[in-house]
């Protein structure tokens, strides 16, 4: 399959890179020369434009790093330049309005589209061992499940268009929760004098047990290896965990629905990321909720 990739950053690059690997021709665009020059090294060919990137194409598969960005790529680049007969996949996380809007620009024109943000952070974009939420009709699922399938380890249908990007942003949302709790959990322990250790070795088997313990645990030296085994480098940044909590509020406001859990997370990534410069890895917010002076180290 001959497939555009637009948007080569820290996730779309390897994301393309293994497009290359399942087989597909891959024809990629991003403003960064440097991008460009490691998806080169992967086997894709490369372009000046998004929009010669998509001629001849069966696929156009987007990463960008917002709606304005993803509904101005799609409305000047991608439709009508694209081949009739292709489908579209946004793998971007935006707000699930412009995902319904850019949808039905696409299918107004003839084409089948759908939203895919994506789960595990740029390790699993490298690794190709992605989880993907898709919105769309079951047709344009249908069409696009193989081009993910060659990215990820796991697509799973998940409605309507937007329904992927509403899974994505309410699953963000519980895990920005669930880390911030870890955290002061740890925290507590750690002033009752209650080894760090031995508080993972009985939480990660009791009622406590989530993946931001048993997977992702945010003190170094505890746990399976993680971002803060690494000075909280790599893994997926406090400032886009920040913006997917803002994305997942502004949703709730538009439902109506109130996520009281949900706005104190806000709040507090919004304090922490203000305080840095939110490229440190989302789990590194244990470092505003530890007492002052209090080691991380086990």
């Amino acid at each position: 399959m001959k497939i555009a990739f637009i948007g080569l950053g820290n996730m779309g690059g390897g994301m393309a890179a293994n497009l290359v690997k399942a087989g597909h021709g891959v024809r990629a665009f991003d403003l960064s020369e440097q991008a460009l020059a490691a998806a080169r090294e992967h086997g894709c060919e490369t372009f000046t434009s998004a929009s010669e990137a998509c001629e001849g194409v069966d696929a156009v598969v987007s990463m960008l790093p917002n709606g304005t960005v993803v509904k101005s790529v799609y409305t000047s680049d991608v439709i009508g330049k694209a081949p009739g007969g292709a489908v579209f996949l946004d793998c971007s996380t935006i707000d699930v309005a412009t995902a319904r809007e850019v949808a039905e620009a696409a299918e107004a024109a003839g084409y089948a589209m759908v939203d895919a943000p994506v789960s595990g952070g740029i390790a699993a974009a490298e690794a190709g061992t992605l989880t993907f939420m898709v919105g769309g009709t079951d047709d344009a699922f249908k069409r696009a499940e193989p081009v993910l399938q060659g990215m990820g380890k796991a697509v799973i249908h998940a409605g309507q268009s937007g329904n992927g990007q509403a899974a994505k942003i309410c699953n963000n949302m519980l895990l920005g929760i669930h880390m911030i709790g870890t955290c002061e959990a740890f925290a507590m322990a750690k002033k009752l004098g209650l080894d760090p250790q031995t508080f993972y070795d009985i939480s990660s088997v009791s009622s406590g047990q989530c993946w931001s313990m048993t997977s992702y645990c945010p003190l170094p030296g505890v746990g399976p290896k993680s971002p803060a085994d690494n000075g909280y480098q790599g893994g997926f940044a406090t400032a886009l965990m920040l913006k997917d909590l803002k994305l997942a509020l502004a949703a709730a406001d538009t439902a109506g629905v109130d996520t009281q859990m949900g706005r104190r997370a806000l709040k507090l990534y919004d304090n922490f990321n203000s305080e840095t410069t939110g490229q440190s890895d989302f789990s590194s917010i244990i470092q505003m909720l530890l007492p002052a002076g209090q080691d991380l180290s086990n």
